[in-house]
C-alpha cells in the first residue's frame, strides 16, 4: 500500500502552540447567521419567545459542511434558536491559526456561551479562556478546562467496536479499512473501538477478518493530515479497495467524503461506515454506499450547553456520550438493511447489551476520562 503521510502528535502539539502567537492576524471572515426578531419556529410550528441570550460557534478546519462535527454542532445551536429563542453565530476557521483571534473575535461580540468545536481547540480555547475568565466556553471533542471551559465528550470507542464487528460481519472479501484525519484522540479513538471490534469478531466466530489502516496497540497507521481534503481521502481508499477492503470507515470530517466518493465509483465493491452524523442524511448525495454511521449526539449535547447557558445553569462537570446513555450510537441500515443479516443484527444487539454491562472490555486509551 503507498504510505500515506503521517502528522505526528508532536507536530500537531506545535502546530496547536503556534495558534495562540495568531491573534495579530487578519480578522477572520464572520460567517454571521443572524436569528429573525421577535420570536423563532419551533418544530410542529410554535413559537418560542426571543430570548437575550447569543450562542456563538467557531469550527475547525473543515468548514460549516463537512456533513460531520462541525455541521452536527451548528445544528445543535440551530435547534437552540428554534426552541430556546436565542440568537446564533458562527465564525469559520481556514486555517488553526484561525482558532485564536476567531474566538477572541466572538468575545467580543457578546456571546453568552462561545463553543469551540474540535479537540484541535484545545490550546486556543483554554489560552481564550484564562484571558477572559468571565467567559463562558464549551468544546466538543475535548475535556473541561477550570474555571470556565465544559468539555463535551463522546466514547465513540465503544460505538466503532459495534461499526468494527458490523465490517466483519458484513465484508465479503475479509478486509476492511479505516483510516483518520490526524492522530489525535478524538479521531484516532473511533478507529482503536473499530479494530477492536473487528478482532472481536474474529474471536468469537473463528474468523480471520484483517484490517487495513489502523494499528489500535501501536497507535499507528494510514492519516490523510487534514480534515478538509476529499481529494486524499479518495486517494486512501482508491488504495484499500485496490488491496481488497470492501468496508471503509473513514474519520477524518470532509476529507471522509472524498472516501464516500470513492466507494460510489467503485461500481459496488466498497461501501462506508460514516461517523459523527448519520451520512445517509448528511450526505445524501452518497447515501447509496452508506452501510452505516458511528454516531455520536454532538447536536443534542451542544444543544444542552446553550440551554443550560441561558438558563444561568452553566457547569464545567464533563459530559461524555456513551451507549448507554445513547450519547454513541450505530444509525440504521438504510437502503442496505435487507443486506445486513438477521443473525448479524441480533448479535450487534448482544455485542451492545454486553459493551454496556461491562462484560466486554474496551481498551483505547484515547477513550475519554469520567
Amino acid at each position: 500500500m503507498r504510505r500515506v503521510s503521517k502528522v505526528t502528535a508532536a507536530a500537531v502539539g506545535v502546530t496547536l502552540a503556534l495558534t495562540a502567537t495568531a491573534a495579530c492576524g487578519s480578522k477572520p471572515k464572520d460567517d454571521d447567521k443572524k436569528s429573525n426578531s421577535g420570536t423563532s419556529a419551533t418544530p410542529g410550528g410554535s413559537q418560542a419567545a426571543k430570548i437575550d441570550f447569543k450562542a456563538c460557534m467557531v469550527t475547525d478546519t473543515g468548514g460549516i459542511d463537512d456533513r460531520s462535527f462541525n455541521a452536527s454542532s451548528w445544528a445543535g445551536l440551530q435547534q437552540a434558536k428554534s426552541e430556546l429563542g436565542v440568537d446564533v453565530k458562527y465564525i469559520t476557521s481556514k486555517t488553526e491559526n484561525d482558532y485564536v483571534p476567531n474566538l477572541n473575535s466572538l468575545v467580543n461580540d457578546k456571546c453568552g456561551l462561545i463553543i469551540a468545536v474540535g479537540g484541535l481547540m484545545a490550546d486556543a480555547t483554554k489560552a481564550a479562556a484564562s484571558t477572559h475568565k468571565d467567559q463562558k466556553f464549551a468544546i466538543v471533542d475535548s475535556s473541561s478546562i477550570e474555571p470556565n471551559v465544559q468539555g463535551l465528550q463522546f466514547n465513540t470507542a465503544e460505538a466503532g467496536f459495534l461499526g468494527g464487528y458490523l465490517a466483519a460481519g458484513y465484508s465479503k472479501s475479509g478486509k476492511v479499512a479505516t483510516f483518520g484525519a490526524l492522530p489525535i484522540p478524538p479521531v484516532t479513538v473511533f478507529m482503536d473501538g473499530y479494530v477492536q471490534g473487528v478482532r472481536y469478531y474474529n474471536q468469537t466466530k473463528g474468523k480471520n477478518v484483517q484490517v487495513i489502516g489502523w494499528d489500535d496497540v501501536k497507535g499507528d497507521g494510514s492519516l490523510a493530515g487534514k480534515f478538509d481534503s476529499p481529494a486524499d481521502g479518495e486517494r486512501i481508499t482508491n488504495d484499500f479497495i485496490a488491496q481488497g477492503a470492501d468496508v471503509i470507515m473513514p474519520v477524518a470530517g470532509q476529507t471522509g467524503l472524498g472516501a464516500a466518493s470513492a466507494a460510489q465509483k467503485s461500481g459496488g465493491k466498497a461501501s462506508i461506515i460514516w461517523v459523527d452524523q448519520d451520512g445517509y442524511e448528511s450526505a445524501s448525495q452518497y447515501k447509496s454506499v452508506f452501510l452505516s454511521t458511528v454516531t455520536k449526539d454532538i447536536k443534542g449535547q451542544v444543544f444542552n450547553a446553550v440551554k443550560a447557558a441561558a438558563n444561568n445553569q452553566f457547569t464545567t462537570k464533563a459530559t461524555i456520550g456513551t451507549l448507554a446513555n445513547n450519547g454513541v450510537g450505530l444509525a440504521p441500515f438504510h437502503d442496505f438493511d435487507s443486506k445486513v443479516p438477521a443473525d448479524l443484527k441480533a448479535e450487534l444487539n448482544t455485542v451492545k447489551a454486553d459493551i454496556v454491562s461491562g462484560k466486554i472490555k474496551i481498551t483505547s486509551k484515547n477513550q475519554p476520562k469520567s
